[in-house]
């Protein structure tokens, strides 16, 4: 990879790391559904009307839109609501990576390799060990809403693998119209105080709205996008394992979040559960050329 590319994919980890840490202050500001439902809005408009759908049928963009918009960031940001850390939010939702080979074993009968398990093993005993550390307290129901919004993601990443070879950019703009008005809708349902979020709004407010939509969602997808087609996607996914890590470094020099020790042990078991799965080709040509 050139420098620059380099630079560009952990400019992205940064951005996706850091976000954590912004949904966190936005929650401050909004009622988490709404503050979903904003997010989207903000990245789909106006920006939609001056880009070109092309060969992404609406097939594809309603259910990813439901899924990874709806569904996925909806939980992450009630469950970040309801207690969970920045830091720990970044790593949870990466639960979708072992979720995502989980699925593809299920319905596309793709054949595991047995370095790719044992990372999935190492990834749910992590998440295991953190829902056990915190059972006693409100915020194991957040851990479990993130846990199944990586799941939710996990799906996502199946539809877009089964919508085949699609401009990232395009799909991310236009799936973005989708979740406003279900989230709008859910929130007017089950939660309170929406009017005074927006009449009262702060400049940090505006500033989350801003960061999680044009900085996070349409910026960073854009690069991260060409990245994936200029280069092999082995070469580019590694560079996604610097999201937790940038999520808990900032998170606690932010927002003074700490974690105890069992905590700590938990994320290491997941971080290299996922750097085990998202480096396992790689790791089995080692063992070949060790057998050789």
């Amino acid at each position: 990879m050139k420098i620059q590319d380099i630079f560009l994919a952990i400019l992205v980890a940064f951005i996706w790391g850091i976000n954590f840490v912004v949904i966190k202050i936005g929650l401050n500001s909004f009622p988490p559904l709404l503050f979903t439902s904003l997010r989207f809005l903000f990245a789909a408009f106006p920006i939609v009307f001056f880009v070109r759908r092309d060969k992404i049928g609406w097939k594809w963009v309603i259910p990813i839109g439901i899924f990874l918009g709806i569904i996925t960031f909806g939980l992450l940001f009630v469950g970040m609501y309801e207690g969970v850390s920045s830091g720990l939010s970044s790593i949870i939702l990466q639960v979708q990576v072992p979720f995502t080979i989980i699925l593809s074993i299920l319905l596309l009968k793709n054949k595991p390799t047995v370095v790719q398990l044992i990372g999935i093993i190492l990834a749910f005993c992590g998440i295991g060990l953190l829902v056990y550390a915190n059972y006693q307290s409100s915020t194991v129901v957040g851990l479990v809403l993130i846990v199944v919004a990586g799941f939710s993601w996990a799906i996502a990443n199946l539809l877009m693998k089964l919508a085949g070879k699609i401009d990232m950019f395009k799909l991310i703009v236009w799936i973005s119209i989708v979740p406003p008005i279900p989230l709008f809708l859910l929130s007017l349902f089950f939660e309170k105080g929406q009017i005074e979020a927006i009449t009262h709004i702060s400049i940090l407010g505006i500033g989350s709205i801003l960061f999680v939509s044009w900085i996070s969602t349409i910026f960073a997808f854009s690069i991260w996008g060409k990245l994936l087609s200029k280069y092999q996607a082995q070469q580019i996914t590694p560079f996604a394992l610097l999201v937790p890590i940038f999520g808990i470094i900032f998170g606690n020099i932010l927002l003074q979040e700490k974690l105890d020790m069992i905590e700590i042990i938990a994320c290491g078991l997941v971080f290299f559960g996922l750097l085990i799965i998202v480096l396992s080709s790689n790791i089995k040509n080692m063992i070949n050329v060790i057998k050789v």
